[in-house]
């Protein structure tokens, strides 16, 4: 157990710090027109998303939150599972980084009823997205990459068989 205290420590820093960018949201831009970072190109502005990615599921909250609470146990199965070996630091790293994601979404649905956003690509009017949706993603891309390039077949077969 006490293998896990560090991750988890990191785990709690990464939830705290996309509230705390929440939370500043909603102190320093909701009610207004937000701020403008670069004209026309990127702007902080804030958004309560009931759905998910893109807007998609729109008050669906429910089935949201099942899925996080799955997504969330397939990710600390799978934690659990990949040998405690510096080769596969990386990938415990990247599980971490989307479970920090999952939850701070997570519990602005569960407090708020729908998720807090604020940034926003205005040059290509990309959905307006938050940290934790940032740590899923740039994450997600990371597990890929690693996966494609960096672990082996045999190295995935070691997880698999969790040794």
């Amino acid at each position: 157990m006490k293998k896990y205290i560090s991750w988890f420590i990191a785990f709690l820093a990464l939830v705290v710090a996309d509230q705390l960018t929440k939370w500043w949201a909603v102190i320093a831009l909701k009610g207004n027109d937000g701020i403008t970072i670069i004209d026309g190109v990127f702007r902080l502005m804030y958004l309560e998303n009931r759905g998910a990615a893109f807007g998609i599921m729109q008050n669906k909250r429910i089935i949201l939150l099942i899925t996080a609470i799955l997504i969330l146990i397939f990710l600390v199965y799978l934690f659990i599972k990949i040998p405690d070996l510096s080769k596969f630091k990386p990938l415990k790293v990247v599980l971490v980084v989307i479970a920090a994601g999952a939850v701070g979404n997570m519990i602005d649905r569960i407090v708020h009823g729908f998720v807090t956003d604020f940034f926003y690509f205005e040059l290509i009017n990309f959905p307006v997205f938050n940290v934790a949706d940032c740590y899923v993603v740039v994450s997600a891309i990371a597990a890929m990459l690693l996966i494609l390039f960096y672990y082996k077949e045999e190295d995935l077969e070691t997880i698999k068989n969790g040794k």
